[in-house]
C-alpha cells in the first residue's frame, strides 16, 4: 500500500478501511450459547457502526452476542445485548491516552426495513472497572482539535458547553440522559473527523460544526443518502446532442430565475427526486418562461420503480414523470417526507416533459450545456458534506471516489473564486446547510464524480 494509503486508512477516512466484522465467538460471554442465525447479520452491522471512524488500533471484535426480535410497521427490530473486545492502543499517533486491553457489554438496537439496517441505539460501558469508559475515550479523542489542558475532567466541561450551544442553535432534545452524553460522544468524535477532513482538503471549504454533527456517519448515510445511485441500473437515456463545447468563462442560473428555493428533503433519502424536479422547474422555465416549485411528493408516492424515502435513480423518475403526464406543483402535492398512496391527479398537472438525455462527462461539456440549456441533475459522493459548512470542497480522489456516488443534486451555475473553478450546487438540506443552501465543488477534475451521472428532461 502506498504511504499516503497508509495514512488515509491510520485516519479512519479511506472507504473501507475498517476490517470486515469478525464472526463472534460464543465462549466470549460465559453461559450465553451459540447466537441465533437470524441475530448475526444485524449484529455484524452494529458492530460495523461502532468501529467505523475509530484508529486501526482501537477497533473492535464481536465476542458473543444475544437478543430478541420484534416487528415493527413494515421492518423488523433487533435488540442484542453483545460484549465487544478491543486491543489495547499502543501507538502515539492515534492514541491521546494509555490503554489497557477491555470488555465492553453493549445494548443496540438495529431496524432492518427492507434489506436496509438502521441503527436505532447504542450504549457501551465497560466489562472491566480498569478500563477507561469508552464514553470518555470519545471525547478524549478531539482533545488535539480543541487544544485543551488533556485532563478528562476538565475537557468533558468544555466539550459539554460546546454541545450544549449545538443543541440550542439546532433545537436539539434527547429522550434520556444517557442518550444526551453518547450523542456528545459522537460529537465529539465528529469534530475530530471534520479536521482530518479539512486537513486533507485541497480546495478552501471549511468543515466543522453542522446540523448533522450528532449523528453517527452510518446515520447520516442511512437517513441522508442513496446507495441506489452507484448500481446505476435505471432507465436508459438516450445521449444529448451537444452544439457546442465552448462555455462562457462564468454562469449562473439563480441569477437568470430558472432555479427555486433551496428546499429539505428531511429524514428521507429522496435527493433523486428533489434533484430532478429542480432540474424539471429550470427546463419548463427556458421553455414556457414560468418558474413553478414541482411536487418530489408525488414522486415518492407514485414512482412504483423507485423505492421513495430508500433511494432512487433519476432516469427513473423522468420515466415516471412521463408515465404518469407531468408533475403536479408543491402547493398542489406538499411535500411530507415519507410514503404515502398515491394521489396524483392528472387535472392538477401543471408541467409535463417530452423525453430526457444523458449528458457528457466531459466537463467542458457540461459547462456549455448548462449555460445554454438549463440546470443539470447530476449525482456525486457526498464525502465530507455531513460537515461542510463553506468554500469550494476539493476531497482527495481515493477519499471521494466518483464511483461510490450516493447522492443527487443539482448544477445550477459555474465559475472561479480566487483563480479555484467551481460547481455551484443546489442541494436538498435546507438553508442552514452549508451556503444558505448550496454546495460549491471543484471543477474540472471529475471531483467526486459529479460529471459521472449528469443528465435532464426535455420539454418541446
Amino acid at each position: 500500500m502506498a504511504p499516503w494509503l497508509q495514512l488515509l486508512s491510520l485516519l479512519g477516512l479511506l472507504p473501507g478501511a475498517a476490517p470486515a466484522p469478525s464472526q463472534p465467538r460464543a465462549a466470549g460471554a460465559r453461559g450465553w450459547g451459540p447466537p441465533p442465525p437470524e441475530l448475526l447479520g444485524p449484529a455484524r452491522f452494529a458492530l460495523e457502526a461502532y468501529n467505523r471512524g475509530r484508529a486501526a488500533g482501537r477497533r473492535a471484535v464481536l465476542a458473543a452476542v444475544r437478543g430478541r426480535v420484534r416487528r415493527a410497521g413494515h421492518g423488523t427490530v433487533y435488540s442484542l445485548e453483545a460484549t465487544l473486545e478491543e486491543e489495547p492502543c499502543r501507538d502515539p499517533t492515534v492514541c491521546q491516552l494509555p490503554l489497557t486491553k477491555q470488555t465492553l457489554l453493549c445494548s443496540f438496537e438495529v431496524l432492518d426495513e427492507l434489506g436496509k439496517h438502521v441503527l436505532l441505539r447504542r450504549d457501551c460501558g465497560p466489562v472491566d472497572t480498569k478500563v477507561t469508559d469508552n464514553k470518555n475515550d470519545s471525547l478524549n479523542s478531539v482533545l488535539p482539535l480543541l487544544n485543551q489542558d488533556p485532563r478528562p475532567q476538565d475537557f468533558s466541561v468544555k466539550m459539554a458547553s460546546i454541545f450544549k450551544n449545538f443543541m440550542t442553535t439546532y433545537n436539539r432534545t434527547y429522550e434520556t440522559e444517557e442518550e444526551t452524553q453518547w450523542r456528545m460522544g459522537v460529537f465529539a468524535n465528529n469534530l475530530m473527523r471534520a479536521q482530518k477532513i479539512q486537513a486533507l482538503d485541497r480546495g478552501t471549504a471549511q468543515y466543522g460544526i453542522t446540523k448533522f454533527s450528532d449523528l453517527t456517519e452510518e446515520e447520516f448515510r442511512t437517513i441522508y443518502l442513496n446507495p441506489f445511485l452507484r448500481e446505476d441500473t435505471g432507465q436508459r437515456m438516450l445521449p444529448a446532442t451537444f452544439l457546442s463545447e465552448l462555455a462562457p468563462p462564468a454562469w449562473d442560473w439563480r441569477k437568470e430565475g430558472a432555479v427555486t428555493e433551496v428546499k429539505d428533503q428531511g429524514m428521507c433519502g429522496s435527493c433523486w427526486a428533489f434533484s430532478v424536479t429542480g432540474n424539471v422547474e429550470g427546463q419548463w422555465f427556458l421553455k414556457r418562461g414560468a418558474l413553478l416549485s414541482l411536487s418530489e411528493q408525488e414522486l415518492l408516492d407514485c414512482d412504483e420503480t423507485d423505492k421513495a424515502c430508500l433511494g432512487g435513480l433519476p432516469s427513473n423518475a423522468y420515466a415516471a414523470i412521463k408515465t404518469l403526464g407531468g408533475l403536479e406543483t408543491e402547493d398542489d402535492y406538499s411535500y411530507q417526507g415519507h410514503m404515502q398512496p398515491c394521489s396524483f391527479s392528472s387535472e392538477k398537472a401543471k408541467v409535463y416533459i417530452n423525453d430526457s438525455v444523458a449528458l457528457s462527462k466531459n466537463e467542458k461539456k457540461l459547462a456549455a450545456w448548462l449555460a445554454t440549456m438549463g440546470p443539470i441533475s447530476v449525482a456525486i459522493n457526498a464525502f465530507g458534506m455531513q460537515f461542510y459548512r463553506h468554500g469550494i470542497a476539493h476531497p482527495l480522489r481515493p477519499l471521494c471516489s466518483p464511483w461510490l456516488i450516493d447522492h443527487a443534486v443539482l448544477l445550477v451555475g459555474y465559475g472561479n473564486r480566487s483563480d479555484i473553478p467551481f460547481w455551484a450546487i443546489k442541494n436538498s438540506w435546507g438553508t442552514n446547510w452549508g451556503e444558505k443552501g448550496y454546495y460549491y465543488l471543484h471543477r474540472g477534475s471529475g471531483a467526486c464524480g459529479v460529471n459521472t451521472m449528469a443528465s435532464s428532461a426535455v420539454v418541446d
